[in-house]
């Protein structure tokens, strides 16, 4: 069975029957929210980061949210190979010992030691990423507005009500409540932002473990992150709630190959905007914001195959509990399974079988 299913976005599916698709064709590189859901994509960023864009010299930019912006940013650092897969191994790894009297782990509990990971993980190498001489990285976090400004045990949750139902009136109403804030190393941002309120700050030694922090911080999950130094004051929190997916209005040359593609390593098929429109169907299919992208997803007859007939999940966690070694087995058969999807993406640049690509 073939684990890789390759989609592409009517320009892109143009571009690879006339250019066919080499590493210099890539201009961005997206990585969305998803939580554990990203283990899947360990081996493709180690083939994709480590091997075959090498072998090009143009300017990358990779933008991610969530755990997307943690695999971002490891892509900048010198031997991204070896750093994937130390992300894979301590994201597999990661555990909580419940506190006394305590029947789940707190927030802030997972916020510390998130903390503390960043810091062995980045620590000493932030320069590697923010001086990294062609990518250039995009962090996306969620910047809480008027009574998100502050997070607050009454409050934030209320808020977080009215903002689900703000955006399911509209997704642009969620802009009352949260804006998208990004945090980048250089330049102009990717895509376009007409679609949702967004600030753009420079991504520093100063807020990177706070920028990736706040990407990170899952509400109710995670503490959010207050004040991060060079941007406006306030509540930062996951950003995949403004941008799950990264649903993007992606800017890419128009009149040259080189540069031109969106390369989406992606768990799935869909691109869902906003993490509080997952329960909404309707959002998930593709726009013109994708015409130039091409989506490397698992074929969901192929995840069937895979411990519990699933990829890994945030709800592992509990189903697992306090489990550590038998959650670790099957995340780590699941990480190691999807060696596949680089082996067939590695054999399908070689030599690209049109038959193979499916519209997105």
């Amino acid at each position: 069975m073939k684990a890789l299913h390759i989609h592409a976005g009517p320009k892109a599916l143009a571009h690879i029957r006339e250019h066919g698709l080499r590493p210099d064709h890539v201009g961005v590189i997206p990585g969305a929210a998803g939580g554990p859901k990203g283990l899947i994509l360990g081996p493709l960023d180690r083939f994709i980061f480590g091997h075959w864009l090498p072998q090009s010299s143009q300017p990358v930019h990779l933008v991610g949210a969530s755990i997307g912006a943690w695999r971002m940013a490891t892509a900048c650092l010198n031997d991204p190979v070896a750093a994937f897969e130390r992300l894979e191994h301590d994201y597999i790894h990661q555990h909580y010992e419940l506190l006394p009297g305590h029947k789940r782990v707190t927030a802030q509990q997972v916020s510390r030691a998130f903390g503390n990971s960043l810091q062995s993980f980045y620590g000493g190498r932030i320069a590697e990423v923010l001086k990294h001489p062609r990518y250039r990285l995009h962090v996306l976090t969620s910047h809480g507005r008027h009574v998100l400004g502050r997070e607050h045990p009454l409050l934030t949750p209320l808020a977080y009500a009215g903002a689900y139902l703000s955006n399911a009136v509209a997704r642009p109403a969620l802009g009352a409540w949260l804006e998208r804030v990004v945090f980048s190393t250089q330049g102009p941002l990717p895509f376009g932002t007409q679609d949702f309120r967004t600030r753009q700050h420079p991504l520093n030694e100063s807020n990177f473990m706070p920028a990736v922090q706040a990407s990170c911080s899952i509400p109710f999950a995670l503490q959010a992150v207050h004040d991060i130094a060079g941007a406006a004051p306030g509540a930062y929190w996951d950003g995949g709630i403004t941008d799950y997916h990264l649903h993007l209005d992606w800017q890419t040359p128009a009149d040259r190959p080189e540069g031109r593609i969106v390369l989406y390593p992606h768990f799935q098929r869909q691109v869902v905007p906003g993490w509080l429109d997952k329960a909404f169907k309707w959002r998930h299919g593709p726009t013109r914001f994708l015409d130039h992208t091409v989506v490397l997803a698992p074929n969901p007859e192929w995840v069937k195959t895979l411990p519990n007939g699933k990829l890994p999940d945030r709800k592992d966690f509990m189903a697992y509990g306090q489990n550590l070694a038998t959650r670790v087995k099957v995340w780590s058969a699941a990480a190691s399974a999807a060696q596949q999807l680089a082996d067939e993406f590695g054999a399908w640049v070689e030599r690209p079988d049109l038959a193979r690509l499916r519209p997105l």
